[in-house]
């Protein structure tokens, strides 16, 4: 079980590498550079939905991003909600 936080586009080596890392009881939260990754309908959203792990974003990098209509159903956390994600998973990778 890993958390990966995501600070990256879609264009980027981490962004291909994160989805390749991931596995099913992993999760990915996406922050600053990476909540555009959650557009609805991009091939990065696409990418994203097939992967096994959780998906998950800040709220705040969303709407200071202006795309929080833009995300569809995903889910968004906001800062304590991260904390007590970081503390269950044992393990975090950070993707920039």
């Amino acid at each position: 079980m890993l958390l990966h936080t995501l600070n990256a586009g879609s264009s980027t080596d981490s962004f291909r590498d994160c989805l390749r890392s991931s596995q099913s009881g992993d999760a990915i939260v996406l922050l600053g550079e990476g909540v555009y990754c959650a557009l609805a309908n991009s091939a990065a959203r696409q990418a994203l939905d097939d992967c096994p792990a959780r998906l998950l974003a800040l709220a705040s990098d969303v709407f200071a991003a202006g795309i929080a209509d833009s995300v569809g159903d995903l889910a968004l956390i906001d800062m304590d909600a991260f904390v007590a994600l970081s503390e269950f998973y044992p393990r975090q990778l950070a993707w920039y």
